[in-house]
């Protein structure tokens, strides 16, 4: 089989390393299940679409008011762009132009922000991104900063939530996460939100697919701004995108992305996220996402049968959090273990983590990527079990190699493109 797909032989002949490099990154793909849960796979029409002529165009500003002649057929692109992904979450406005769901959020901030004003989000150790607010990060250096967290249960603690908006009387609060495995009441965020006189933004990065199936509460009519990205559940390109139904803020929220933090923007990346919001508007994508759910859950409550701790003690979305602090692994130890017997996570903070954020004490498991790739329910049970066997018997080599049997069986069942 060729590793091409639909390419011709040019980057072969023209930079073999490179096209060698990609090769082994696609047989690392092919032979590894893909359990970090901001990745998925992409379809070859998205690719394609991505690997295509537009790459060639500049096109700065917005469809129809340009600063570049001959624009007449990305502002198609992008129009359809546009087009697709109101129909996909019921919104007025959208902005896909953002080069990735980080550029959203600082161009959210841009618009109704100054340097020095507040902002309360989650932190980044108790599932939080590293925009909503990290001191290394735009949004900690510029910004005066709160944080709220999760409770002893792994939850959130809204009334905790409102308290702090009330004392501290932020000018935005972002309700979101990148390792949170529970639902978020963005209603309750947006009654938060009013009552406190603050901008609500929603970064829906990990679990947009979800909400555009209808399988997750959405923050549309809540939020004044809702940021995604446009991998992860939505299966599409590496991009971003803006949402809003706030009328007052439409111009701001484009102003904000171009000029005021991009120039041009990737005209072949946003036909590609064309692509990815057509196909998440077909009926096939609810019941992808609702496998999504259902692997998760699989995956989630088999870990807890064998042994292990999950952060929230389960999950209601695509992703799992697992506390090693009481297991012989710390979480680098874990993902490099793990990566040998052909399953990919990664390391990541848990709650009261006493590890450095480059090492941990917990991974976190997704199920798009392995959903996208045909797996159901008795697949994850396997996984699960030699998840757990490998953290719990990191030194015994029989454990290590029937693991890699077992997973190489799921391997050849559900290939990779």
């Amino acid at each position: 089989m060729s590793f091409n797909f639909f390419l011709d032989q040019n980057l072969q002949e023209n930079d073999p390393i490179v096209f060698e490099i990609i090769q082994k990154e696609l047989l690392r793909e092919r032979h590894n299940l893909e359990l970090i849960a901001s990745e998925n796979i992409a379809s070859k029409a998205v690719m394609e679409a991505q690997g295509s002529i537009l790459t060639n165009k500049y096109a700065e500003g917005l469809p129809n008011k340009r600063y570049y002649g001959g624009c007449k057929f990305v502002d198609q692109i992008e129009e359809l762009a546009q087009k697709r992904a109101k129909e996909l979450f019921k919104a007025e406005h959208v902005n896909v132009q953002p080069h990735s769901g980080a550029q959203a959020n600082f161009a959210v901030m841009l618009s109704v922000l100054n340097p020095g004003d507040s902002i309360l989000g989650m932190s980044l150790d108790q599932g939080g991104h590293l925009t909503h607010g990290s001191p290394v990060n735009f949004s900690g250096k510029w910004f005066k900063v709160s944080h709220y967290g999760i409770n002893d249960k792994g939850l959130l603690d809204y009334q905790k939530i409102r308290e702090q908006a009330l004392k501290l009387k932020p000018k935005l609060i972002i309700a979101g996460a990148s390792a949170y495995p529970r639902e978020i009441d963005f209603r309750l965020f947006g009654e938060i939100a009013r009552e406190v006189g603050a901008y609500l933004l929603a970064d829906v990065s990990h679990i947009a697919g979800l909400i555009a199936a209808g399988l997750h509460n959405s923050p549309i009519d809540q939020a004044d701004f809702v940021t995604t990205t446009t991998h992860k559940t939505l299966r599409g390109p590496r991009g971003g995108i803006i949402l809003s139904n706030n009328t007052r803020l439409f111009k701001q929220i484009d102003s904000a992305v171009f000029p005021g933090s991009q120039g041009g923007p990737l005209m072949h990346v946003i036909a590609a996220k064309a692509v990815a919001f057509q196909e998440a508007l077909r009926p096939s994508f609810y019941e992808y996402q609702q496998q999504i759910i259902k692997n998760a859950r699989t995956l989630a409550s088999e870990l807890i049968q064998h042994g292990l701790n999950l952060v929230s003690d389960g999950t209601d979305n695509h992703l799992v959090l697992v506390n090693l602090i009481k297991s012989p692994l710390n979480g680098k130890q874990a993902e490099e273990l793990l990566e040998s017997v052909y399953l990919t996570c990664n390391k990541n903070a848990v709650p009261n983590d006493p590890e450095k954020p480059w090492i941990s004490s917990g991974i976190r498991l997704g199920t798009p990527a392995c959903t996208t790739r045909g797996l159901k329910e008795t697949e994850f049970k396997i996984i699960a079990k030699v998840l757990a066997s490998v953290i719990e018997n990191p030194q015994n080599q029989e454990i290590i190699k029937e693991s890699q049997d077992k997973i190489e069986q799921i391997i050849k069942k559900f290939p990779l493109y």
